[in-house]
């Protein structure tokens, strides 16, 4: 069975985000998407809130589960006898960072990262983008999928 972790904060989940999770859950068995926990980071939303935008976007896909998780990614792969790391990419910049990251964790494990190109239409999109459109009273709803709404 081939597992691949899918982590981030997701502070929130993004359009673009959405669009990497559903393509690569075509590609694994099972796609755990792993939102880490920072307590050094200021988040907008709780972690309750952000994992719960998660599950409603996809409580209709059975290979895709939600949990959070705390220290190394790759330590947490190791735990749930995880090979692959999925990581979206939108732009060469986003590239020299997972890069990094990914021999990083090739270093510490044998854990391959499997990278996605982002949808041309939501590469634009990042959740600090969303947070600023959200601090600024705008239309995020265009940036983020249904799920997450401020009430």
């Amino acid at each position: 069975m081939k597992k691949a972790v899918f982590p981030g904060s997701f502070d929130p989940i993004t359009s673009g985000h959405y669009d990497v999770i559903k393509r690569g859950a075509k590609l694994f068995d099972e796609l755990i998407i792993a939102i880490g926990i920072n307590a050094d980071k200021k988040y907008m939303f709780s972690l309750e809130e952000r994992k719960k935008f998660i599950e409603d976007c996809f409580k209709n896909e059975p290979n895709i589960k939600v949990v959070t998780y705390k220290g190394l990614t790759v330590d947490f792969c190791q735990k749930n006898n995880v090979d692959f790391i999925l990581r979206g990419l939108r732009n060469p910049a986003d590239f020299e960072f997972e890069k990094a990251i990914a021999h990083t964790n090739r270093d510490l494990a044998p854990i391959e990262t499997v990278f996605l190109l982002t949808a041309a239409k939501t590469s634009y999109i990042s959740s600090s983008i969303v947070r600023d459109v959200i601090r600024n009273n705008g239309d995020y709803t265009k940036l983020v999928p249904k799920s997450v709404r401020i009430k």
